[in-house]
């Protein structure tokens, strides 16, 4: 016999979909919002009614934003030279926390995956493109991180791109050993990147 009462145990189903959240876990938080004043988890469950109908999605890159434009792509002092290609928002906030890059974005959506169903189609490669087709751009920074998933994206794009938009420079960040880190402590791998990507003095 289920002692759960159904509206906790829907609660704790939907919370138990999060990523992280098991289903203790997720139980653990439902018992914590039940603990909370009525306002607060009100207020809550109208943040979360309230995300699909306030937050869209840039019509030019693809960053979670509240107007047509994003705040990145609404300001003019940025370069249209130089474009960052990130596959996902919290890569672009990453970048902009940094506050050394001023050109503009493309998020991708993900990277190629075939374990999760992530194939080329699954990535907003169309958005990529019609940024280069309005011929401003001179430069396109791969910036997909470094695992195997980056890895092929990367190429998958480098080919189409080069294919596509010979007169584009397309590079990626660069790869290898951390500032501050020395050469004894690093894994092989790294250090194979470090010695492909080196920089001549």
């Amino acid at each position: 016999m289920n002692r759960i009462p159904e509206p906790l145990q829907k609660l704790v189903s939907q919370l138990g979909r999060l990523p992280g959240l098991g289903p203790k876990s997720a139980m653990r938080v439902a018992m914590t919002l039940l603990k909370w004043p009525e306002t607060e988890t009100r207020r809550l469950g109208e943040s979360i009614a309230r995300l699909r109908d306030d937050l869209h999605l840039c019509s030019r890159c693809g960053a979670l934003c509240e107007a047509e434009l994003c705040p990145v792509c609404s300001d003019d002092t940025r370069s249209d030279e130089e474009l960052c290609v990130v596959p996902d928002w919290d890569s672009m906030l990453t970048m902009e926390e940094g506050g050394f890059y001023r050109g503009r974005y493309v998020i991708l959506g993900g990277l190629l995956s075939p374990l999760d169903n992530m194939n080329s189609d699954s990535l907003d490669i169309d958005r990529l493109e019609a940024c280069l087709d309005e011929g401003r751009v001179r430069e396109v920074i791969l910036a997909l991180g470094s695992t195997v998933e980056a890895e092929a994206t990367a190429s998958h794009l480098h080919a189409r791109l080069a294919r596509r938009y010979p007169h584009v420079s397309i590079c990626r960040l660069a790869q290898g050993i951390p500032l501050g880190a020395e050469v004894k402590f690093m894994d092989h791998e790294t250090l194979r990147q470090a010695l492909k990507y080196r920089q001549t003095l």
